[in-house]
């Protein structure tokens, strides 16, 4: 996104580029379901699209970051600290980051996961990007926070969406335990290597639900230093 366009947002808000980012987050986070149904398809031309895909909004989300960094007036009249808003863009950042580590891993290996256990493991990915999307819904509503002076029914609202990220992510915890419990199950079937790296994937696709956490957490801390 080109310097002026990241200035015109902060002249409208202060909030708008970082929800910019936060989409942007997101929509990279989302292409995650697919690539894993195409490789667990064993169909790896096609994943290696979406992993390029991936990667491509990633670069973007990272464009964003570094001009918010860059641009980010020292001087806001606005009750949140310059300095938790860019410790809020960092953590969110990373959600991005994540998804292109798992699509490149799991691209690099070609390891598919195995049939029996696929239809768990899908629902399992969208629920831990249930919790990026969440996420964003929450950064979406600092706007409101923001006119509503960080005080009132819009703090509740947040606070009780922040709280839902728990929520999800204790979920997606309870979906691991199976996924780990159905793979131990089977591990003598299965190339001992390719065992490890599956439950290395499992706990990489989960990452993505703690990072989701993390952004909360740090919308938190602003919220109470507000």
């Amino acid at each position: 996104m080109p310097v002026n366009t990241i200035m015109g947002l902060f002249a409208k808000s202060p909030i708008k580029p970082l929800q910019q980012h936060v989409v942007c987050v997101n929509e990279c986070c989302s292409h995650l379901v697919n690539f894993f149904e195409v490789a667990n398809r064993g169909d790896w031309e096609k994943a290696a699209e979406l992993r390029s895909q991936i990667s491509h909004l990633e670069k973007e989300a990272d464009v964003l970051k570094r001009e918010i960094r860059l641009k980010l007036p020292r001087g806001l009249f606005m009750p949140v600290d310059r300095t938790d808003m860019l410790e809020l863009l960092t953590q969110q950042d990373k959600l991005a980051n994540l998804a292109k580590d798992i699509s490149g891993r799991v691209l690099g290996r070609q390891l598919g996961i195995p049939e029996s256990m696929q239809e768990d493991f899908i629902l399992y990915v969208q629920r831990c990007l249930d919790a990026a999307s969440q996420a964003e819904k929450v950064i979406n509503e600092l706007d409101e926070l923001l006119e509503a002076g960080f005080k009132g029914r819009e703090v509740t609202l947040v606070a009780e969406m922040i709280n839902q990220l728990d929520v999800i992510e204790d979920d997606t915890d309870n979906m691991q335990i199976n996924l780990r419990q159905q793979l131990l199950a089977m591990e003598a079937e299965l190339n001992p290597i390719d065992v490890i790296f599956l439950y290395k994937i499992f706990e990489w696709v989960g990452g993505i639900a703690d990072q989701a956490l993390r952004v909360g957490a740090r919308l938190e801390v602003m919220l109470s230093r507000s």
